[in-house]
């Protein structure tokens, strides 16, 4: 098991080549290990610079993802890669989802989305932020925010508050606590939800992480909510993230007058949708609700009882294993109605996912 973790940190790493070559790696050898017991020869045949094969030689990335896998069990920060069931189902399909999370606390299962706004929010925005997420949890959902502060540390107290659950994303190794006054609050996430991170326990928090990282709470989400955001917000860098991941974005309006509504009156006059309150966001993905955990089914999968896309995903994958892609090509289905009914379909045992990435039909279901 140490050994398996250390080769997906070590992958993760490695610098030169791209999520989506070593992904395609990972589909056609199964395991990082196979992959690093290559010869530099057998690399350069596949296609890779001998810049990049020296890249996944070299003992300085074994060296430093020994350090890495000691310095994350010394602060209790658990390691999960992109094959473990913890990890987020919508994240492993956006473009460039990240190889590896270090995550403290359990990534809670069940529909998750993002609150995020100015980190310099108005009395209004934090009051409306804390009440959004609140009444969302207190629906099933799972709340999801970056922790700043502002908008999104009222976001993940407003979960909270509400007997909810919820995760946090950090430009930073999830033992670092940015900023600092979020210390209690981060701690408090840990217990009733999650901490997560690309970056590896000791990263100290960058500017230019921040960006990277958003790609991830709208990853992870079925649809994301700018509550307050002004013109050059990175909050609208988590928007556009969301919408080319295939998304629904939400924004709350504000007064014309104020810097801190200029992002979200903006996202609302291009289409978002206006928000005034939970309900106008539960109404807008009426077909996610199955996933809520308030929403009490029979455990046992009703063959009968399948979604019209459900059956056109069993009947796709009825000839052969399809990767995601290619059971879009043939139902047509947009990516967030084909992700959320294949994980329905996963939770009633009808189909799994191996490692490749390819879906296929339980037998004997």
């Amino acid at each position: 098991m140490k050994s398996h973790l250390l080769a997906w940190i070590r992958l993760n790493i490695a610098e030169g080549i791209g999520v989506a070559r070593k992904l395609e790696f990972l589909r056609m050898f199964k395991t990082p290990e196979a992959l690093f017991e290559m010869g530099r020869n057998e690399l350069t045949r596949l296609g890779l610079k001998p810049h990049q094969a020296n890249s996944l030689q070299s003992r300085e990335y074994h060296d430093e993802s020994d350090k890495i896998l000691k310095l994350a069990e010394k602060k209790n920060v658990r390691v999960i890669s992109i094959e473990d069931h913890e990890y987020p189902e919508f994240l492993r399909y956006i473009n460039d989802p990240p190889l590896v999370l270090y995550v403290k606390g359990v990534i809670p299962k069940g529909l998750c989305f993002g609150v995020v706004g100015s980190r310099k929010a108005t009395g209004y925005g934090m009051d409306t932020a804390f009440r959004l997420a609140a009444d969302l949890a207190k629906e099933g959902c799972v709340i999801v925010s970056g922790m700043a502060r502002g908008i999104d540390t009222a976001a993940h107290t407003g979960a909270l508050q509400a007997g909810g659950k919820t995760i946090a994303v950090l430009g930073c190794g999830p033992d670092q606590a940015y900023p600092p006054e979020n210390r209690g609050l981060m701690d408090r996430i840990s217990k009733n939800g999650a901490v997560i991170s690309e970056y590896p326990p000791g990263t100290k928090p960058q500017t230019y992480h921040f960006p990277v990282r958003n790609r991830i709470i709208s990853g992870i989400c079925i649809g994301v909510l700018v509550v307050e955001a002004g013109q050059r917000s990175g909050s609208l860098i988590t928007a556009q993230a969301a919408l080319e991941q295939g998304r629904e974005v939400f924004a709350v309006p504000g007064n014309i007058n104020h810097h801190n509504s200029q992002g979200t009156n903006r996202l609302i006059r291009e289409g978002a949708k206006l928000v005034l309150s939970a309900e106008d966001i539960l109404e807008e993905i009426p077909w996610s609700l199955a996933a809520l955990p308030r929403n009490n089914r029979n455990p046992g999968p009703n063959v009968d009882q399948l979604t019209s896309e459900e059956s056109m995903i069993l009947q796709a994958l009825g000839a052969e294993d399809l990767y995601h892609d290619q059971i879009a090509d043939k139902t047509g289905f947009p990516a967030h109605i084909l992700f959320n009914s294949l994980l329905q379909l996963e939770l009633k045992g009808l189909v799994r996912k191996d490692l490749t990435g390819r879906y296929a039909i339980v037998p004997d279901r």
